[in-house]
């Protein structure tokens, strides 16, 4: 769901609105640790939400709006893009594995002229400006309800017919299908090795959403406003009868349900080994339906049932710690009872008793003119609630149109939110070695402090705490850059200098004094 279309209805109380938060100030011999925090956006392709804004346009216009949302994000001191880069077995990438993606050139098949690969780019762009770049897969779905171009003869639909089914306007792959289940694994893994990402990332589409019988059209909307439906509106049943006979047939014991969550659940362990056999710092991140199971759900939560419904067992995943980064998709206000955004929130993180990242899903695409919209000021709070808690250190905004377009001054109220830059929270299970400590010369130049840097290969970023008066401010840079520039504030020269070198995990290195010539 957090790639859909439409914008469901969600009801919400009042929010109170507190002042705006005014930057922290950091005074003393020495600076405090870093900060850290992961804030992240997700951009996405399905139906041009985000990126590019509409199919066929030329490769100049889609590096462009590329860049601007990589200049926005950047300014607004976020420090991670989730691009989806295959919306519905397809690829917004040159791969042998599936085709190019509709949404890039209007047609399936098509490859951008002049050529150039999409996703090399926006890779390394979004290092150029110390961003994190995940790339998000959507595990299953074949062909999405509003598609519009005719699949292309290497897609799978035509080249493996066998493993699709066609299931209301949609074409979704079998997940009890082995050989279905491993082309997704293929296609993540061949971008692994290919292209130097950050993390994979998958989200709620695993079995689909229901689709009513009376209807074609998927239940996303109506699981979003987290109505139960107590048996009164007939579903479709998914159409796995010969996978699950074969199932059967061959001894299997499980209910179809339970069978169903297992053929989802090898998956997900399968892509958490095989990540990481490839390259131990690319982090897996899942970001499923926001309500939990409905025999552990906290008192008075009601709603759509992810583990009954799309057959994922997402409380599993965290117990067996299959994953690095959970994202559960919080996507209703603080206010709302039955699905209140705090009680969620602590019931994910009771849940997540191995301590992997809890980075919550807000639902900042509902700033829009309906009548149900979430203020600016929803979002902000819902930031705060996570920082409030020990175990949640950052948080994905779906998606990035909101901040591109400031709906209702929704940009200006999260730079009031996100007052500095923030390391991402390090990831200590997949390593934990901290890297070597820069080489570090400060100069005083006419504007400022130029720093000239160095550190070992595994080092992405520099951490950097610079004085003005008595009071230090912190920024980062990417370690490509040998030299930057701290310019003085108004009345106020930098003083001192603090660096650390931080590799790919978010190990930071010892601390450096610059001694200032």
């Amino acid at each position: 769901m957090a790639d859909r279309t439409g914008a469901p209805s969600t009801p919400g109380g009042p929010v109170p609105q507190p002042p705006t938060p005014q930057p922290p100030r950091f005074t003393g011999e020495q600076p405090p640790p870093a900060p850290r925090e992961f804030r992240a956006v997700w951009v996405s392709t399905v139906a041009n939400i985000d990126w590019p804004s509409r199919s066929n346009l030329s490769v100049a216009k889609q590096q462009a709006e590329a860049l601007a949302i990589l200049d926005r994000a950047k300014a607004i001191n976020l420090n991670a893009i989730v691009l989806q880069v295959r919306p519905s077995a397809d690829a917004i990438y040159p791969s042998k594995l599936e085709p190019w993606s509709e949404y890039l050139t209007g047609l399936q098949g098509k490859e951008p002229q002049p050529a150039y690969d999409p996703l090399q780019f926006w890779i390394a762009e979004a290092h150029a400006r110390g961003l994190e770049l995940h790339a998000w897969f959507n595990p299953y779905r074949v062909r999405n309800a509003g598609a519009r171009s005719p699949l292309a003869r290497e897609h799978i639909a035509n080249s493996k017919p066998q493993l699709v089914k066609q299931y209301g306007k949609y074409l979704w792959m079998d997940p009890g299908e082995p050989a279905a289940a491993q082309h997704t694994l293929d296609v993540i893994l061949d971008v692994v090795r290919r292209y130097d990402i950050d993390g994979v990332h998958i989200d709620d589409y695993f079995y689909p959403y229901p689709v009513e019988a009376t209807s074609a059209n998927g239940a996303e909307a109506a699981a979003l406003d987290a109505v139960p439906s107590n048996g009164q509106r007939a579903e479709l049943e998914f159409p796995d009868q010969a996978s699950w006979q074969r199932y059967v047939q061959g001894g299997g014991q499980l209910d179809r349900a339970s069978w169903r969550r297992q053929n989802v659940n090898q998956m997900i362990e399968a892509i958490y080994t095989g990540v990481h056999k490839e390259k131990s710092w690319v982090r897996f991140g899942i970001s499923p339906f926001g309500i939990g199971r409905p025999d552990r759900r906290p008192l008075g939560i009601v709603g759509f049932s992810q583990y009954d419904k799309l057959y994922a067992d997402a409380e599993l995943w965290l117990q067996n710690g299959w994953l690095d980064y959970f994202a559960p998709q919080l996507y209703w206000p603080i206010a709302q009872a039955p699905q209140a955004f705090p009680v969620l929130l602590d019931y994910w993180q009771a849940q997540n008793r191995r301590g992997r990242h809890l980075w919550p899903g807000l639902y900042t695409s509902r700033i829009d003119d309906s009548a149900r919209s979430f203020t600016p000021e929803e979002i902000a709070q819902q930031i705060e609630v996570t920082r409030s808690r020990a175990g949640v250190a950052g948080h994905i905004h779906f998606s990035m149109a909101p901040l591109m377009q400031n709906r209702k001054g929704v940009y200006e109220r999260l730079r009031s939110s996100y007052q500095s830059a923030a390391l991402i929270p390090a990831t200590p299970w997949l390593g934990a070695t901290a890297p070597a400590a820069p080489a570090v010369n400060a100069r005083r130049s006419a504007n400022g402090m130029s720093l000239k840097l160095s550190a070992d290969k595994n080092v992405v970023q520099y951490a950097i705490w610079a004085k003005y008066g008595d009071e230090w401010r912190f920024t980062t840079a990417p370690a490509a850059l040998t030299e930057i520039l701290l310019p003085d504030a108004a009345g106020a020269p930098v003083s001192a200098v603090v660096v650390t070198a931080v590799d790919r995990l978010g190990n930071e290195s010892p601390r450096v004094t610059a001694p200032t010539l």
